[in-house]
């Protein structure tokens, strides 16, 4: 980066020097991730047969197994389904929501209003054919405070209601509100554990995975999933999801999964074994290098003057980085240097555009070696007031501060 304006060198070295203690509290959290996987693979001695995958019903499939053993083990959870049948995470929380969701049952988010994707599942936006609503189940929410749950009125609420199932959202997804670290959310399950102790904590873990040195499920969180094109996936998985949490809960979604009779015993892997076992061992340190690059990211733009969250040297527990524009034209600008500076398809530049699932059109930038994957760097956000991007991932520290330092040589040191 030596060819950059002699005033951004400087303001490059000066963050590089600020954040240095913050990235060595990282690595620190690698390691103890890292551990925790690797005496998993050792617990159930993963051996190179199980890294081949199986065909047509995939019966008797060995090492699909025993990756729902290791997932169990790391999450300390009782059971584990990790499968490549899952087409994304939208579609693996369906699928543990309408497995654990029968008519007449009541899902209430505690973490306010969900995101565009969860809200088309429950049947709150666009066509409601085959949505939580259609079956019958009822839905309600209550609105956060301040940013945070409201405990005064939610203990009130779920009292009264006793839901069949209270989802805590972890990742802020397209919301200026802060991401809900481990420990609020182990306050949050505390909570509605002792007012609607019959409820089903389901934490969507999306963008969570690894970023923390501990799980929801460590806390009493009966049932979790998320996407492998995310952290878990390591940047290695082509496709697929998990989800944990007690036997009932992920027998009950197998069978919405597959069908009744048939749950987790038939799915064939084909060649993802290999992907899903590689990316799981190398989730921590990819988990933490995209932390790294986020963490720099914030702190440069914050020299550059721009309004982002959370700020380089706040708690961080996903891989979500916001910064807040309130210009579209800048937040077109920012998304399109950074697929400038993406690995593939540098040579395109995004535009707004609609996209299956969200109401307002959408601008991304996704040079991803695996598509939509955002593990690694990608940058978008809904074309709507406050105009924010959300940047997440980043296979490799260096490329996100490659890419980042350009974009900011773009937008605020114009030739």
């Amino acid at each position: 980066m030596n060819n950059l304006p002699d005033k951004l060198q400087k303001i490059v070295r000066d963050v590089d020097a600020m954040i240095d203690p913050r990235l060595k509290e990282i690595d620190d959290q690698i390691l103890y991730n890292q551990n925790k996987v690797l005496q998993a693979f050792k617990d159930h001695q993963v051996a190179e047969s199980d890294l081949l995958g199986t065909t047509g019903y995939g019966n008797n499939d060995e090492g699909r197994d025993k990756l729902d053993q290791i997932y169990a083990q790391i999450f300390k959870t009782e059971d584990a389904l990790v499968r490549s049948q899952f087409v994304s995470g939208t579609h693996t929380l369906a699928t543990a929501m309408a497995g654990n969701l029968v008519p007449g049952d009541e899902l209430t988010y505690l973490t306010g209003m969900p995101y565009d994707t969860m809200q088309e599942v429950i049947g709150m936006a666009g066509d409601k054919r085959g949505s939580l609503a259609q079956y019958g189940v009822k839905f309600s929410y209550i609105p956060l405070k301040d940013g945070d749950v409201d405990y005064e009125q939610a203990p009130q609420f779920l009292a009264q209601h006793q839901p069949k199932m209270v989802v805590i959202q972890r990742s802020r997804g397209y919301d200026p509100r802060q991401s809900f670290t481990v420990q609020k959310i182990k306050k949050m399950i505390k909570m509605v554990k002792k007012a609607s102790p019959k409820s089903i904590v389901f934490i969507d873990n999306c963008y969570g995975e690894f970023s923390e040195k501990h799980e929801p499920t460590e806390y009493g969180a009966d049932l979790m999933a998320g996407s492998l094109i995310k952290n878990a996936g390591g940047g290695f998985a082509k496709i697929g999801g998990y989800i944990v949490g007690k036997k009932e809960y992920v027998e009950n979604a197998t069978f919405r999964l597959t069908a009744a009779g048939i749950g987790r015993d038939e799915g064939a892997t084909l060649n993802n074994n290999r992907d899903f076992y590689q990316g799981l061992f190398m989730a921590p340190t990819t988990t933490g290098s995209a932390i790294k690059g986020a963490i720099y990211s914030a702190a440069l733009l914050e020299k550059m003057g721009a309004d982002v969250s959370p700020k380089w040297n706040e708690p961080r527990t996903d891989l979500i980085q916001a910064i807040i524009f309130n210009d579209p034209d800048k937040m077109i600008q920012f998304v399109q240097q950074i697929q400038a500076n993406s690995p593939i398809d540098s040579f395109v530049s995004p535009v707004p555009s609609e996209q299956p699932g969200y109401e307002d059109k959408i601008i991304m930038a996704a040079g991803s070696f695996v598509e939509g994957s955002t593990v690694e760097f990608s940058a978008d956000g809904p074309i709507r007031p406050p105009y924010v991007v959300y940047m997440q991932g980043g296979l490799t520290y260096a490329h996100v501060k490659l890419a980042i330092t350009a974009a900011v040589r773009a937008i605020y040191f114009k030739d």
